[in-house]
C-alpha cells in the first residue's frame, strides 16, 4: 500500500493558496509575469499574460478534462468559464478525487448521462468570485463542492428528516445551472455540468447552495475527498443507521471494501461497534479492512462451505444476524444478501451503492414482516453546508481518517490514468492535482 505523502506546513494553509491571479503553465496564454507567491500555489487563470488583476465579471479560459462522448477517454481542452450569475459562485479547483460515479457516467451505461460534459464531483478550491445575492461565501474562501446541495429553505431541508434538497434538483439533473443554461463553452459548443459541480475543470461555477466554506488550515488535497466517498460511508454509519447512528456494541457487516465501505468501518469504530465484518471478493481488501478497524473478513467466493450462503455465515457469526448491514457495491443481489443477513426483529440494511438503471431489488416479504428494515442514503445523510465543516474539523484534530485513503495521485493531464488506477482494483482513491498538466 502506498503511504500518502504528508503536506508541508505551508501546504496545509488553504489561505496561502489564494494568491493574486496569474497564469498556469500549459494553459492558453502562457506563464504569468507575477510570481510573488510560492509556485506550488500558482493560480490557474489562462487569460492574456498581462492580465493579473481581478477577473471578476470576466470569462476565464482554463484547462478542463472534457468528456465529448461516452466510453472515450477524456480530452484536455481549453474551456471558457463564464462569470457567475445571481446566487452562483465561481471556484478555482485545486484538487479533485475520481469516483466510480464519474466512471459510470463516462462508460455510457448511465441512461441519464449526456455529452459533452465536464465530469467530477469531489473537489476543493478557492472562491474566485461570487454572483449577486451570494452571502454564504466570499472571494478567497476555501470551499468544498457539494453534489448534494442544502438550501435550508425547501420542504426537504426544513423537514429535519433528510439531507436531500429539492431547490435545484430538476436543473442539476439536466446538467445545467438553475437558470437552465451552461457556464462552460469549448470550441463554440456548450458543455454540460455534472452533478452541479464539474470539478474536472480548473475553474467551475456552482450554485451558492452547492458549496460550503471550510477552515483555511485544511489541506485541499484531503478535503476534496470529503465531497463524496468518505463522507458517504462515514455518514451512513454515524447518521443514517438506526436512530442517529450505530449503537455501541452493535454487530455490523459491510459489503464492499472500497472507499465508501472503508469509511463505513471508520464510522462503526467511532460509534463503538462490537463486531465489524467486511465482505469482499478481493482478498487484498482484507488488509485494508483491518487497517481501518474491521474485526473479521469474509471472501464469499472462497471462504464459504459447500451449500453455505453469505447470509447464513453472517447469521452464525453474529448470534442470529447483524444489527446493521451496509451495501457499498451497487449489486442488487448483494443488497438482498445484506438484508437477509440482518437480525430478525430489528436488523437494518442500509443501501449506499447505486445500482444500474432499471435494476430492481427483491426479497421474500416475510423478511420484512419479521422486522428487518431496508433503507438507504445519499451522501451518508450528511447536510453539506451544516455538517461537513465539522468533519473537516474532525480530520484536522486527527479523529477522522482521510490521508489513509489516498493511494494514487495524478496531474490533470493524467486524469485518464486516474480512471485506469481506479479500475485496477488496488486504488482506494486517486487525487488529481488540477494545477498541473
Amino acid at each position: 500500500m502506498a503511504a500518502p505523502e504528508r503536506p508541508s506546513q505551508a501546504f496545509r494553509s488553504c489561505r496561502n493558496a489564494a494568491a493574486a491571479p496569474g497564469t498556469l503553465p500549459g494553459a492558453a496564454g502562457g506563464i504569468g509575469s507575477r510570481r510573488s507567491y510560492p509556485s506550488d500555489f500558482e493560480p490557474l487563470l489562462s487569460l492574456d499574460t498581462h492580465v493579473t488583476m481581478s477577473t471578476e465579471g470576466q470569462t476565464i479560459t482554463c484547462k478542463a478534462a472534457v468528456a465529448w462522448e461516452a466510453a472515450k477517454d477524456l480530452s484536455i481542452e481549453d474551456v471558457e468559464v463564464a462569470p457567475p450569475k445571481a446566487h452562483e459562485v465561481r471556484v478555482q479547483i485545486y484538487y479533485t478525487g475520481v469516483c466510480h460515479t464519474d466512471a459510470y457516467t463516462l462508460s455510457g451505461k448511465d441512461p441519464e448521462g449526456a455529452f459533452p460534459i465536464v465530469l467530477g464531483h469531489e473537489g476543493a478550491g478557492i472562491v474566485e468570485s461570487v454572483g449577486e445575492g451570494v452571502t454564504n461565501v466570499q472571494k478567497g474562501d476555501c470551499v468544498v463542492a457539494l453534489y448534494t446541495p442544502e438550501c435550508k429553505e425547501c420542504k426537504f431541508c426544513k423537514s429535519g428528516k433528510t439531507n436531500l434538497c429539492g431547490k435545484i434538483r430538476a436543473t442539476q439533473g439536466k446538467g445545467v445551472m438553475p437558470d437552465g443554461t451552461s457556464r462552460f463553452k469549448c470550441k463554440g459548443k456548450d458543455l454540460l455540468h455534472f452533478m452541479g459541480t464539474s470539478t474536472f475543470s480548473q475553474y467551475t461555477v456552482l450554485a451558492d447552495i452547492s458549496v460550503v466554506k471550510i477552515t483555511e488550515q485544511a489541506p485541499m488535497d484531503r478535503t476534496c475527498l470529503l465531497g463524496c466517498g468518505i463522507t458517504t460511508g462515514y455518514g451512513a454509519a454515524v447518521i443514517t443507521a438506526g436512530n442517529g447512528g450505530i449503537e455501541k456494541g452493535a454487530n455490523v457487516a459491510i459489503f464492499g471494501a472500497g472507499c465508501v465501505g472503508l469509511s463505513v468501518i471508520q464510522g462503526a469504530v467511532k460509534n463503538g461497534a462490537s463486531k465489524i465484518i467486511v465482505v469482499d471478493v478481493n482478498d487484498s481488501k482484507k488488509g485494508w479492512s483491518e487497517k481501518f478497524g474491521a474485526t473479521d473478513f469474509v471472501n464469499p467466493a472462497k471462504d464459504l462451505k459447500e451449500g453455505e450462503t453469505i447470509q447464513s455465515r453472517l447469521v452464525d457469526m453474529t448470534d442470529g444476524g447483524c444489527d446493521y448491514t451496509f451495501d457499498c457495491t451497487g449489486n442488487v443481489h448483494v443488497m438482498r444478501s445484506a438484508l437477509e443477513a440482518c437480525h430478525k426483529g430489528w436488523g437494518q440494511s442500509i443501501i449506499i451503492g447505486v445500482a444500474a438503471a432499471g435494476q430492481e431489488i427483491s426479497t421474500r416479504p416475510f423478511q420484512l414482516v419479521t422486522g428487518r428494515r431496508w433503507t438507504g442514503c445519499a451522501f451518508g445523510g450528511v447536510k453539506g453546508r451544516t455538517q461537513l465543516p465539522g468533519l473537516v474539523d474532525d480530520y484536522m484534530k486527527g479523529s477522522l481518517k482521510v490521508d489513509e485513503f489516498i493511494t494514487h495521485r495524478q496531474n490533470l493531464g493524467g486524469v485518464n490514468s486516474a480512471f485506469a488506477d481506479m479500475k485496477a482494483g488496488d486504488c482506494i482513491r486517486c487525487v488529481v492535482d488540477m494545477r498541473q498538466l
